[in-house]
């Protein structure tokens, strides 16, 4: 039994529910950013079980419109299983973390609205590589700001997010800490600061695409505590680079883990959406909806 109490190896099989982030349609393309509902309605026609709201991507968050989301996708026989959201608690001064612990406290809140049952969070980096473009090219690694550590920064990190913690419980929302870049950039240290904080309302949101090495051990570290998971496909190519993912084993990890919860696509690759994200999710479907032996 996983360290989350799950039992699906005593349950029936039941496949995974596959999801699509709105950033699938999104990815920060000033060609193809399509509106929330838009996105929800998209979804629906191509078959998915659920959908992932992108934060950045909510132009309006007025209470109205935010039962605009949820009534659009139960209508279409879709559940919201997902917000994802930005945060950077890596900053040495104590009233930026308090900013950012503010919006994640106002990003609960916004899910709690839209009945959604997670919100991916970030630890935030030191930002000393200050394009992002750069920042990939170095595969994510940065220099630390002078004069401080990774154990400064994993104080931060930690103090923020136990500050988040009694919002998350008395609005019913898991924070999934994601394998994002900055101190979260490994499995080490998205768990450093999991097993740290100790609480069910805090573990890992793993994302298949954001381990550049190591992939299969350190995806491994992370299935135990996984509560949400985040997919990767680059049809026509990535953006800032590919990788050959094998989601026949990646779903076999995640069974012998005992993960029953959500699969939600992040297309990332060249390729027309209109076509790509199909395919995607009949990849993921072929993956996650069949037992794997071992």
């Amino acid at each position: 039994m996983s360290t989350l109490g799950r039992k699906a190896d005593e349950a029936p099989f039941v496949p995974n529910r596959i999801a699509v982030s709105t950033y699938s349609f999104w990815r920060y393309n000033d060609g193809s950013k399509l509106p929330i509902l838009d996105c929800i309605d998209q979804a629906a026609r191509m078959g998915f079980d659920g959908v992932e709201l992108l934060h950045v991507q909510m132009e309006d968050e007025s209470a109205g419109m935010l039962q605009q989301f949820k009534r659009r996708a139960f209508v279409n026989g879709l559940d919201l299983c997902g917000l994802s959201t930005h945060q950077d608690f890596v900053k040495p001064d104590l009233e930026e973390r308090k900013q950012n612990v503010e919006h994640t406290k106002h990003c609960i809140e916004l899910a709690y609205a839209m009945g959604i049952p997670t919100i991916r969070v970030n630890t935030g980096r030191w930002r000393t590589i200050a394009d992002f473009d750069e920042l990939m090219a170095n595969k994510g690694i940065e220099p630390r700001l002078p004069g401080y550590t990774d154990d400064d920064g994993f104080g931060w990190v930690i103090g923020a997010l136990e500050e988040c913690l009694p919002v998350a419980e008395r609005c019913g929302v898991v924070l999934g800490l994601e394998n994002h870049w900055g101190l979260g950039r490994d499995a080490a240290g998205v768990l450093r600061i999991i097993k740290a904080i100790d609480s069910p309302w805090l573990q890992a949101t793993l994302d298949t695409g954001n381990f550049l090495e190591n992939i299969d051990e350190q995806q491994e570290a992370m299935a135990p505590h996984t509560v949400y998971v985040q997919a990767k496909t680059y049809y026509g190519g990535g953006k800032w680079y590919t990788l050959d993912l094998d989601y026949d084993r990646i779903a076999a990890r995640l069974q012998r883990h005992s993960y029953r919860g959500y699969v939600s696509l992040e297309f990332e690759g060249q390729a027309d959406w209109e076509t790509a994200i199909p395919e995607s999710l009949a990849l993921l479907r072929s993956a996650f909806g069949r037992r794997h032996d071992g």
